[in-house]
C-alpha cells in the first residue's frame, strides 16, 4: 500500500453504477461530455486516470457496485 497526495487539477468525474465490465460505456459518455464542453483528455505521467471503489465486490451485487471514475482534462 502507498499513500499519495495528488493535486488533480481540472477533471471530469462520473459515478458508475454497475459491473466493472460496463465501465467502458461510462467512460465513452465522459469523453463525449468533455468534447461537447470544449475539453480534451489530459492523461500523462503526471496526470492519471483513477477509480474510487465505493462498494465491496465481495458483498455487493455487480449491478449495484459504485465506482467513481475520474479523468484529468484541459481546455482544447
Amino acid at each position: 500500500m502507498e499513500f499519495l497526495t495528488v493535486d488533480e487539477g481540472l477533471c471530469v468525474q462520473c459515478m458508475h453504477i454497475g459491473p466493472y465490465d460496463e465501465e467502458p460505456a461510462t467512460v465513452r459518455r465522459m469523453h463525449e461530455f468533455m468534447a461537447e464542453q470544449g475539453y480534451a483528455l489530459d492523461i500523462s505521467d503526471q496526470r492519471l486516470h483513477h477509480e474510487i471503489y465505493l462498494s465491496d465486490p465481495r458483498k455487493t451485487a455487480p449491478e449495484k457496485q459504485k465506482t467513481v471514475l475520474r479523468h484529468p482534462i484541459r481546455w482544447e
